[in-house]
């Protein structure tokens, strides 16, 4: 590896399990020291133990603006700094459209996007006192595009979307970059019960937590010094129009 992160402290959402733990290794391999926060609190010990030094875990419920206080102290006192924020947790309830209420609706919100919206709130005055920092918010090729069954989620991401690039806009001048990466069909812990189908996805394969973590790295990392409010479908050219439908030759695989 290339140290491509070393002195720097990241925060990680939803770092547990899947993606998210799968940027926590990536970013430790790259340098940096890791704060792996999530409400699940096995796993997160887990992961941190299996990191070293270099990680530890703290509970955090991302609808809760006090925990985001208390963790981004935490993580000063631990590091020194906190340098980069990976806004990863999120929820997923696929429903029919008929089947959603507001109760059912303001859940995913609150996880998906009032808990991105409270995340950058909360690292800024840590991120003004590093000297700047950069905020990674994990969206969705739902964010790109509708998805049938999946309203409150597509809502949220849109909205995160939408935040991300306010967000560039107003924390520039303090030197604080703030990008999307919008993973496609991904092999999660979240996405164990689904039925993939990659007829769509120019790549042909489902996507692995390794491969949004890359682009997670890119984002957080100096090669990225002059990116803000960017976003970047990782999601196999899904997002890119349609792979294959009746009338026209099937592409080929292999």
């Amino acid at each position: 590896m290339s140290n491509r992160l070393k002195g720097k402290t990241a925060l990680v959402t939803g770092g547990a399990l899947g993606m998210g733990a799968a940027t926590a290794r990536r970013f430790v391999a790259e340098g940096a020291k890791v704060v792996i926060a999530d409400i699940r609190r096995v796993e997160a010990d887990a992961l941190a133990a299996e990191l070293g030094s270099h990680a530890m875990a703290v509970s955090l419920d991302v609808r809760a603006p006090e925990q985001w206080a208390q963790v981004v102290r935490v993580s000063e006192d631990a590091f020194g700094s906190l340098d980069i924020l990976v806004n990863n947790a999120g929820i997923a309830d696929p429903a029919p459209l008929q089947n959603w209420d507001t109760q059912r609706l303001q859940r995913i919100l609150d996880v998906n996007l009032i808990g991105v919206f409270n995340g950058i709130q909360a690292v800024v005055p840590a991120m003004k006192r590093a000297g700047g920092g950069s905020i990674i918010n994990i969206g969705s090729v739902g964010a790109l595009q509708g998805v049938p069954m999946m309203s409150g989620y597509v809502v949220a991401k849109w909205g995160a979307r939408g935040l991300t690039k306010t967000a560039a806009l107003e924390l520039g001048a303090a030197n604080i970059r703030v990008n999307a990466v919008h993973p496609g069909q991904t092999q999660t812990p979240m996405t164990a019960d689904v039925t993939f189908d990659t007829s769509a996805v120019a790549l042909g394969r489902v996507g692995q937590p390794e491969d949004i973590a890359d682009a997670v790295l890119f984002f957080a990392s100096d090669d990225a010094r002059f990116i803000t409010g960017a976003e970047l479908a990782v999601d196999g050219g899904q997002s890119a129009g349609i792979a294959n439908y009746d009338g026209l030759p099937k592409i080929e695989r292999g």
